[in-house]
């Protein structure tokens, strides 16, 4: 069974829907024994860090996230949410991710967002995922800068982090749930860890 954290992340849906399109047996939860015996447990994403943060506080999800043993993604938002801090509220976040999630400045619109090819990619995520050759959908103005923790990158005015682990967690800043072929591809490799 796989756990996805129900927090008001506006991608919660299509999370669902392409698990299901993979006939994955999941759950839409804020329960924590639920989330706590979950073979797996999925962060989804859309919305604005501090506000995030601050539900999860106040669901005592925050101290539970950290806690959790079996593999953990982070979708988007919710890749951010495990990182150190976001430049977006000035928000202190999990701190999983031993980076800083920063705004996108430069010439180019804002936000990022559109299909891009991955580079650079590592890890049981990317089974079978040809580098530079599965392009995924980004929306998102505020990034996770290059890390000792990164598994793929993507360029965009500069290197960022489209992909982090640490251990049993792993978080893609990209929408595997949009991202066609490859995004499913990258959502089954992570049911089978």
């Amino acid at each position: 069974m796989i756990a996805i954290i129900a927090y008001g992340a506006g991608n919660t849906g299509s999370v669902s829907n392409a698990l299901s399109r993979l006939s994955c047996q999941h759950v839409i939860t804020a329960d924590p024994e639920v989330i706590r015996k979950a073979d797996k447990v999925i962060i989804p994403g859309v919305g604005a860090a501090a506000p995030a943060m601050l539900r999860l506080k106040e669901l005592g999800l925050d101290r539970l996230i950290v806690s959790l043993q079996q593999p953990v993604l982070g979708i988007c938002l919710g890749m951010q949410l495990l990182c150190r801090s976001s430049e977006e509220g000035a928000t202190e976040c999990l701190g999983i991710f031993d980076t800083e999630v920063r705004r996108f400045r430069g010439a180019q619109p804002v936000p990022h967002m559109g299909w891009n090819s991955l580079e650079q990619c590592r890890g049981p995520l990317f089974a079978n995922v040809p580098d530079k050759q599965g392009d995924v959908y980004f929306v998102h103005s505020f990034y996770a800068a290059v890390c000792r923790q990164t598994i793929a990158v993507c360029n965009y005015m500069q290197p960022f982090s489209a992909a982090l682990q640490q251990d049993n967690f792993f978080a893609t800043q990209f929408h595997p749930e949009k991202s066609g072929n490859t995004g499913a591809l990258i959502l089954k490799n992570f049911t089978e860890l």
